[in-house]
């Protein structure tokens, strides 16, 4: 099973009267996920379900590199995940039903930063992880269980992890 954390792109401070909820992607962020996207188009990731945050920012996030994962894939924006700490993430994943091979979770740091390395109990980019989880970097963790309700800390690998500045 794979699951694929991916941080919304550089959202705007334009508006400093927005709530945070509200706040849209900065043209920086704009340009970033377009690149995921097109990184995205050429790889292995390919969820097939995505779970996303209502927060205004992760959802064009979403928007702008939903086109390159392909054709067979479910999306759930859910506002219960418009959090910034990660055992709600974690509770969410433990309800994905076992047909589902794999996840990508579209969210908010530090939620996501601090799930990867409580799932993650090792892997090539782990040490990248916990230094810094940039705006719009995707995160691949391998899980070493048979169901998404067994999801719990240390039992995936922190396999790869992809940032805008690399690509």
């Amino acid at each position: 099973m794979h699951l694929w954390l991916l941080r919304h792109a550089k959202s705007s401070w334009d508006e400093p009267d927005l709530a945070d909820h509200d706040r849209p992607l900065a043209p920086r962020g704009e340009r970033d996920a377009d690149r995921m996207g097109a990184f995205i188009a050429g790889s292995w990731v390919r969820p097939a379900l995505v779970l996303c945050s209502s927060g205004l920012r992760a959802r064009q996030t979403l928007g702008r590199v939903f086109p390159a994962m392909g054709e067979t894939f479910a999306v759930r924006v859910e506002p219960a995940l418009y959090v910034f700490d990660p055992a709600p993430l974690l509770s969410r994943l433990r309800t994905v039903l076992d047909d589902v091979p794999s996840v990508m979770l579209v969210g908010h740091n530090p939620a996501l930063q601090e799930l990867a390395l409580t799932i993650a109990d090792g892997g090539d980019a782990i040490g990248e992880v916990a230094a810094k989880f940039p705006t719009c970097a995707l995160a691949e963790i391998e899980l070493r269980v048979g169901s998404w309700r067994d999801v719990a800390p240390a039992t995936g690998t922190l396999t790869r992890l992809v940032t805008p500045h690399d690509l």
